[in-house]
């Protein structure tokens, strides 16, 4: 089994002239593209360009001002996505082992020591999170897409702050969510070093 686990149901998801505006200022429109089953997305642009405000449209944070986001063989979005933003959203006295548990509980997973293992952290789970560098604190942030299967990842640079060990340990990940039928975007200043079936450039 992948770390996002199999999805017989083939997930996808297609985005279709949609437009976003932000500050009363238009950041993108006319956007249109489709991510099959087993597919990876990267999202490109400069600065400002749209591309956290479009994964977070597609996670359902940010109405979008034209167009439609439709979902493939996935009942509820809601309960579908994993989305990680580019801040990792720890709390700095709980240990790393506490927050892949309360992630757990939150999401109804039951993979925590899996994912604290495939991140490669099992062995300072007992550390608080103040005492991480930032390279550990991505990685904790990136156990959270391992602790419960979701069908569609919205990363937003996902490979903020981690090193070479850190990235392939990223690539890692993507590929076993994508051999498992998965779905994968990502928001990124510079290429994963995963093999995109789409680049998508926001001018």
């Amino acid at each position: 089994m992948g770390a996002g686990g199999p999805f017989q149901d083939k997930p996808g998801l297609t985005v279709h002239d949609l437009a976003i505006a932000r500050g009363g200022r238009v950041l993108f429109e006319a956007l249109s593209f489709a991510v099959q089953s087993g597919g990876y997305a990267e999202i490109r642009g400069a600065n400002g360009s749209g591309k956290t405000s479009l994964l977070r449209a597609i996670a359902g944070f940010l109405k979008p001002r034209a167009g439609e986001i439709t979902f493939a063989n996935i009942e509820e979005p809601s309960e579908a996505l994993h989305y990680l933003g580019h801040l990792n959203g720890l709390k700095p006295a709980a240990n790393v082992g506490a927050h892949v548990r309360y992630w757990g509980g939150l999401l109804g997973g039951n993979n925590e020591r899996d994912a604290l293992v495939q991140v490669g952290l099992r062995r300072i789970a007992d550390l608080p999170a103040r005492a991480l560098s930032q390279g550990q604190a991505r990685r904790l942030a990136l156990a959270r897409l391992l602790v419960a299967p979701r069908p569609i990842w919205l990363l937003d640079e996902p490979a903020a702050a981690l090193d070479a060990n850190g990235r392939t340990m990223l690539s890692e990940i993507i590929a076993a969510q994508r051999g498992g039928g998965g779905v994968v975007l990502a928001a990124v200043h510079e290429p994963l070093g995963v093999e995109p079936d789409h680049a998508v450039t926001i001018a």
